[in-house]
């Protein structure tokens, strides 16, 4: 059912398009805002806390390179699991891919009419800012339903631009640090407890999170086995130069950069004046709706694979005719996008994530061993000392799920509960 579902699918993402398309799902806006929490925590020992996150981040990527590699379906971690560990396991973390990838994107949509209020005030009214949502969700949705090849240039220029303002601000950033010495100030000095690193590094996580995403799309990459573990690496050292640059640019230019609502914006002040001002309010701008554009080419495709493996109403599964996208898919996530846009809560929809990454993440790499054994020659890409990075990826996603409270592991129930029904109902229908 599989191959011959997929076959019918468009394979026009290309390594760079799936590089772009990580990139775009790791920058989003939370970056002009991070800042000044990781600065809280950590003072001048902040950047080390980015290389931490890369390094952890860096480890599960090269544990999903290798099994990535073996797969050239839709589906991406929901699909792995399904060959590792059979269809209870991927229907739970078919789940709490689902939800968390609709409540992370409706945050960052939220955060956009946030910003653009800056410009256009009218969007704070309820009737406006439900317009202004539905205009900004509903473009994107046309544009991939009606092809991934669009969808995907679309993304792809998102990602261009938002690089190019990051660009900017860091280099303007260095540049007076390096000209202007009196801009240079002397960071916080924060009393770097167990507590705090782990709280940070759990930052970083949500901060990195999102490279596995884009391989949702494996029936839609053009040679997703050999094109993944490179494009995985091009995200991940591109995400993590741009984090320690605006980081470093935020402590040493911005005086108390730990209590900054709006670091990226205040320190633009500092060195570039009113324009650079701007021109933040604008990156954030860009880089939210690249953001939420990368989450409406890339979630649809799981719920796409869910149906196709009969996981999930076969409608699920449905392609366009003409446009051979999954449209219902497509839709779906557009309504249920709407509906927790314009009602969510941006703290539940951070938990919902949190939670999400750790497990999806613990799941990626206990699959790597599993696959090996069930197919050992599948891969095409054989990660070195594979053992080691797996150790690596659970030990890091187990310390950091005791950072979770109780209010996580209520989110974690209810998505688990929604779990088993969706499993008991596939076991009764096929009965």
């Amino acid at each position: 059912m599989s191959e011959k579902s997929s076959a019918t699918l468009v394979r026009a993402v290309g390594r760079w398009g799936l590089a772009a398309l990580m990139l775009n799902t790791m920058i989003g806006a939370s970056i002009f805002g991070l800042p000044s929490l990781i600065a809280a925590r950590l003072g001048r020992l902040s950047p080390l806390a980015y290389v931490v996150g890369a390094a952890i981040a860096a480890v599960v990527a090269a544990c999903l390179s290798e099994v990535a590699s073996q797969f050239s379906e839709t589906g991406g971690p929901y699909l792995y699991a399904r060959a590792a560990f059979g269809r209870f396991a991927a229907i739970q973390i078919g789940w709490l891919t689902w939800l968390t990838r609709i409540a992370s994107a409706s945050a960052v949509v939220n955060l956009f009419v946030s910003y653009l209020g800056e410009f256009l005030p009218a969007v704070r009214f309820p009737l406006m800012r439900a317009g202004i949502l539905v205009a900004v969700i509903g473009f994107l949705a046309v544009v991939n339903y009606r092809g991934v090849s669009s969808g995907s240039i679309v993304s792809s220029l998102f990602t261009g631009a938002k690089m190019l303002l990051l660009v900017i601000f860091i280099g303007a950033g260095l540049g007076a640090l390096l000209l202007h010495p009196g801009v240079r100030i002397s960071p916080d000095v924060v009393p770097a407890s167990a507590a705090n690193w782990l709280d940070a590094i759990v930052l970083m996580i949500l901060a990195f999170g999102g490279f596995e995403a884009a391989l949702f799309l494996g029936g839609e990459a053009r040679d997703p086995q050999k094109d993944a573990p490179g494009a995985l690496l091009i995200a991940i050292v591109c995400a993590a130069a741009v984090y320690i640059s605006v980081q470093y640019v935020v402590i040493f230019t911005l005086p108390m950069a730990g209590a900054s609502t709006t670091p990226a914006v205040d320190a633009a002040r500092r060195f570039m004046g009113p324009w650079g001002v701007s021109l933040v309010a604008l990156g954030t701008l860009v880089s939210s709706y690249g953001s939420v554009s990368a989450n409406m080419l890339h979630t649809p495709r799981l719920t796409f694979a869910m149906g196709e493996q009969g996981d999930f109403p076969r409608v699920f599964a449905a392609i366009h005719p003409r446009f051979r996208t999954p449209y219902f898919s497509i839709v779906a996530f557009t309504l249920l996008f709407l509906l927790f846009s314009i009602a969510g809560d941006f703290r539940w929809n951070a938990i919902l994530a949190a939670i999400s990454r750790l497990f999806l993440y613990a799941a990626i790499a206990a699959a790597l061993p599993r696959l090996r054994k069930l197919r050992p020659e599948a891969a095409q890409f054989r990660l070195p000392a594979a053992p080691l990075f797996v150790g690596l990826a659970l030990v890091a996603t187990g310390i950091l799920v005791t950072r979770m409270h109780w209010a996580d592991l209520i989110v974690l129930g209810i998505t688990f509960s929604l779990g088993v029904m969706n499993w008991l109902w596939v076991r009764s229908r096929d009965a």
